[in-house]
C-alpha cells in the first residue's frame, strides 16, 4: 500500500491543467439547453404557450391537448439539440437525485420507427420505487411509485437525454421525495403572505419566496483520493493527522486560485449557464482546498433544483480533470468543514422585496412585518429548523468554532436590535394619539438610513439578516436545500397566518389597521426577544447564556430528529397542507435510518482499516527497529547495545502501546456495533449508534494519527493530509 500512495502522490505531481476552450460570450450560453419560456414561444401554438405560462406561474392543470402539444414541442426541441431519450429527474429521499432513461424510438412496424413522446409520458411515469427509501409507507415488495411532472421548472437538456423535473409520490399518494413538499410549502407561504401583504398594497396577488445558496467544497487529485478508503466510501478522512500547517496562515482564503482549479470551474461553470443555473461567483474558501462557489438568487423551487444539478454537473466535470469533489461537511479534521449558505427572502408580482426597507414609512412597516414575523418563526420552531438541518456530516461542523452553533439564534445588528427595542417600549397599550404615530412613523422611515450603517454580518450565527434577506448558514454541504426550505417556509406561512387572524382581530375591536399592525408587532419583538442573540456563537459564553435563555443545543443529529416526535410539529405540517402525520413519520424514520447507516459504514471501515492498513504498517515498522536494536546489541552486547538503541526502544514501545490500544477500542467498537444492530426501531438503534458505538472513533484515529507519526513516511498506507491538502 505504501508504493500505491507513493505512485498516486508521484501522479499528482505530473498532473497538467486541462483547458477549456471557449472564448465568446457566457452571456451568449446561458439556457441554450433549456426548454425556458422563451423557447417554449418558439415551438409552442399561442394558446397553448399561455397556458403553458398560466400553470408555471399560477399553478392551473393543462388538459391533455395542451399537454400532447408541450410533449411535442419538448421533443422536437430535444431532437434538435442531438436527444434520443428522455427522463424525469427526480429527488428521492436519499438526498440526491434519480432518474430513467427512456428512449424517443417507438416501432410501428417491420423495419419502421418513429420518436414518440406525447402528454401522457411527459405528465406521469412508473418508476421502480422498490429500493427508494420510504419510511413504511409501502411494502417492499410494492414496487409502484409515480413520478408527476412539475412545470414550474423547465425542462433542460443533460448530453443527449431530456430531463424533465418532477415529484416522486407512492402509489396512495404520500410524498417519496424532496419537491412535493417544497412546493407545497412554498403555496402555503405564497397564500399567507398575499394576505398579510394586501394591507400595505391590494395589487400584490403572488408572492415568491427567494433562495441563493452559496455552495463549498473540496477538491483532492483523484489518485490520493483513490488511494483513500475512508474518503472513497464515506466522503471524509476518518484518519489522518493535522499537517504543521494548516489554515493557520489565513493566506487561502480569498487567495489566488491554482491553474489546475480554474480551468475546473471555468468548465463546470460553462457547463452550468447553459442550463441556465446563473453561477457568477468563486474564491477560495478557509481551508487548504476548499473553495465556493455561489449564484444569483432564484425562485426557491428552481434554486433548489439548480443546486442539485450543479452538484451533479461538478462531480462530473471534477473527474474529467483528475479531481474528485468533496461535498461532506467535515472532510479533515483539523481545518473548517462545508456548508451550503441558504439566502431567503420573500418577493412579491409587484418586484418588492418584502426583507427590504423601501422608501417611506409605509412600506418600512411593511418591511417591520415581515421581518420581525420571520424571527417570531424562528422563535417558536427553533427545534424544527435544528431538525432540519441534522446529518451525521453536519455534526462534526457545528459549533466546531468554525461554522454556526447548535443552538439555533438569530443576528440582526445592534441597530436594529435598537429599533426592535424602542418599537418594543413606546407602542402605547391605548389609543395613540396623532404624536405617538407620528414619532413611530418617524423611527420606521429611518430604517434605510439604519441598515446602510449596519451591513456587516454575523458569522458565528446560524440564522442572520443580512440587509434584505436572512441566511441560513447551519446547512450542510452535501444537504438538499429542500430539508431546510420545506421547514422554514412551513413555519413562515404559519407565523404569517396567525399575524393576520390577531391583526384582524384588533381591528374587529375598533383599533386603526396601522395600529394593530404596530401593537401586533409589539407583542411578537417581546416574545421573541431571547432567540436574538448580537455576540460571538462560537464561545463558550453564548453556550451558558443560551441555556439561561432557554433555547436548546441538541450537539447530534438523533437528539436534534426527536422533535419530529412532538404533536404540535405534526399539526402545523398538517394545518399548512405540507405533509400529512403519516409522510412525517416516514420522513423521521428515513433521517434516524440514514443516520445509523452513515455512523455503520464509518465504524465498518474503522475497524477494517484498523486490522488491514495500521497494525500492519506499524508492526513492519516495528521489525525493523527490532532488528535495529539487535544488530547493535550483536555489535555492542547486550547492555550497550541497549543503551545505543534506547530512542529506537522507546519507539518500539509507544508503538506497541499505540497498536494495542487501537485493537482493543477497534473490537471494543465491533462489540457495541453488535448490541446495537439487535434494535428492531431505527430511532433506537441511533441513539445506541451514537452514544455506544461513535465515541470509539476518536480514540481509534487518536492511536492511528500517532502511529502516522511514528512510521516511516515510506510505509504509511495512506495520504497524509499534507499531500491532499497542498498539492496541486
Amino acid at each position: 500500500m505504501a508504493t500505491k500512495r507513493l505512485k498516486a502522490y508521484q501522479d499528482v505531481l505530473n498532473r497538467e491543467p486541462k483547458h477549456v476552450d471557449y472564448d465568446g460570450k457566457l452571456s451568449e450560453l446561458f439556457g441554450v439547453n433549456v426548454f425556458h419560456i422563451d423557447v417554449m414561444r418558439e415551438f409552442l401554438p399561442s394558446e397553448t404557450y399561455k397556458s403553458m405560462v398560466e400553470s408555471i406561474q399560477n399553478g392551473t392543470r393543462l388538459d391533455r391537448k395542451n399537454a400532447d402539444q408541450v410533449a411535442s414541442a419538448m421533443k422536437d426541441w430535444a431532437i434538435s439539440k442531438g436527444a434520443t431519450h428522455y427522463t424525469h429527474w427526480f429527488q428521492p429521499l436519499t438526498g440526491s437525485t434519480a432518474e430513467k432513461h427512456d428512449a424517443f424510438l417507438k416501432p410501428i412496424g417491420p423495419g419502421k420507427a418513429i420518436e414518440r413522446f406525447d402528454g401522457d409520458l411527459l405528465v406521469q411515469q412508473e418508476p421502480d420505487a422498490s429500493s427508494f427509501p420510504n419510511g413504511g409507507i409501502r411494502n417492499t415488495f410494492e414496487a409502484r411509485g409515480y413520478t408527476a411532472w412539475d412545470p414550474s421548472s423547465p425542462a433542460f437538456m443533460i448530453g443527449k437525454t431530456l430531463c424533465i423535473p418532477t415529484i416522486f409520490i407512492s402509489y396512495t399518494g404520500e410524498s417519496l421525495d424532496f419537491k412535493m413538499p417544497l412546493l407545497k410549502a412554498l403555496h402555503a407561504v405564497d397564500q399567507a403572505a398575499v394576505e398579510v401583504c394586501q394591507y400595505f398594497d391590494k395589487n400584490v396577488t403572488k408572492v415568491n419566496a427567494t433562495l441563493g445558496w452559496e455552495q463549498e467544497y473540496f477538491l483532492i487529485d483523484q489518485a490520493l483520493y483513490n488511494a483513500r478508503p475512508d474518503i472513497l466510501m464515506t466522503g471524509r478522512a476518518l484518519f489522518g493527522h493535522a499537517p504543521a500547517k494548516g489554515q493557520q496562515l489565513e493566506d487561502h482564503y480569498f487567495g489566488s486560485i491554482p491553474e489546475r482549479v480554474t480551468e475546473f470551474m471555468r468548465e463546470f461553470e460553462i457547463e452550468s449557464l447553459k442550463l441556465g443555473i446563473p453561477v457568477t461567483t468563486r474564491h477560495n474558501e478557509v481551508a487548504p482546498n476548499q473553495f465556493e462557489c455561489a449564484p444569483i438568487f432564484e425562485e426557491c423551487n428552481l434554486a433548489n433544483d439548480h443546486n442539485l444539478l450543479l452538484m451533479d454537473l461538478m462531480e462530473k466535470i471534477a473527474r474529467k480533470h483528475n479531481f474528485r469533489i468533496l461535498f461532506h461537511e467535515k472532510p479533515f479534521a483539523g481545518v473548517n468543514g462545508s456548508g451550503k449558505h441558504n439566502n431567503w427572502s420573500l418577493s412579491t408580482n409587484t418586484g418588492v422585496n418584502l426583507l427590504a426597507p423601501g422608501k417611506n414609512p409605509k412600506s418600512n412597516l411593511q418591511f417591520l412585518t415581515f421581518f420581525v414575523n420571520t424571527i417570531n418563526a424562528i422563535y417558536d420552531n427553533a427545534d424544527l429548523l435544528r431538525a432540519a438541518i441534522a446529518s451525521a456530516g453536519n455534526d462534526h461542523r457545528l459549533g466546531a468554532n468554525e461554522a454556526p452553533p447548535a443552538i439555533i439564534s438569530a443576528f440582526i445588528g445592534t441597530q436594529l436590535s435598537a429599533l426592535l427595542d424602542d418599537l418594543e417600549q413606546n407602542v402605547k397599550a391605548g389609543k395613540m394619539t396623532p404624536q405617538d404615530k407620528t414619532e413611530l412613523k418617524l423611527n420606521i422611515g429611518k430604517i434605510p438610513q439604519i441598515l446602510l450603517d449596519n451591513t456587516d454580518r454575523n458569522r458565528t450565527s446560524p440564522f442572520a439578516f443580512t440587509g434584505n434577506k436572512f441566511e441560513f448558514r447551519a446547512v450542510g454541504s452535501s444537504a438538499n436545500c429542500s430539508s431546510a426550505m420545506i421547514v422554514l417556509n412551513t413555519i413562515m406561512a404559519k407565523q404569517l397566518k396567525d399575524f393576520k387572524k390577531s391583526v384582524d382581530a384588533r381591528i374587529d375591536k375598533g383599533e386603526s389597521k396601522d395600529e394593530a399592525i404596530l401593537k401586533e408587532l409589539q407583542v411578537l419583538i417581546k416574545r421573541s426577544k431571547t432567540i436574538r442573540f448580537e455576540g460571538n456563537g462560537y464561545g463558550d459564553e453564548w453556550v451558558i447564556e443560551a441555556e439561561k435563555r432557554g433555547l436548546s443545543n441538541h450537539k447530534d443529529t438523533p437528539r436534534a430528529l426527536k422533535i419530529w416526535d412532538d404533536k404540535k410539529v405534526a399539526d402545523l405540517f398538517e394545518e399548512m397542507n405540507v405533509l400529512s402525520a403519516r409522510e412525517l413519520e416516514a420522513r423521521k424514520e428515513i433521517e434516524f435510518e440514514n443516520y445509523v447507516l452513515k455512523i455503520q459504514i464509518e465504524s465498518r471501515l474503522m475497524g477494517d482499516m484498523t486490522q488491514n492498513y495500521f497494525i500492519p504498517a506499524a508492526t513492519e515498522y516495528q521489525n525493523r527497529l527490532i532488528q535495529n536494536v539487535q544488530g547493535l546489541i550483536s555489535i555492542f552486547g547486550d547492555k550497550a547495545g541497549k543503551q545505543n538503541g534506547k530512542a529506537i526502544i522507546e519507539i518500539i514501545e509507544e508503538i506497541s502501546g499505540h497498536v494495542n490500544a487501537m485493537k482493543k477500542a477497534s473490537d471494543t467498537m465491533l462489540e457495541e456495533r453488535k448490541s446495537a444492530n439487535k434494535h428492531d426501531h431505527a430511532e433506537a438503534k441511533a441513539f445506541v449508534y451514537c452514544d455506544k458505538v461513535k465515541p470509539y472513533f476518536d480514540e481509534i484515529r487518536y492511536h492511528a494519527d500517532k502511529l502516522e507519526l511514528l512510521v516511516d513516511d515510506e510505509l504509511w498506507p495512506l495520504p497524509k493530509f499534507r499531500e491532499m491538502l497542498f498539492t496541486r
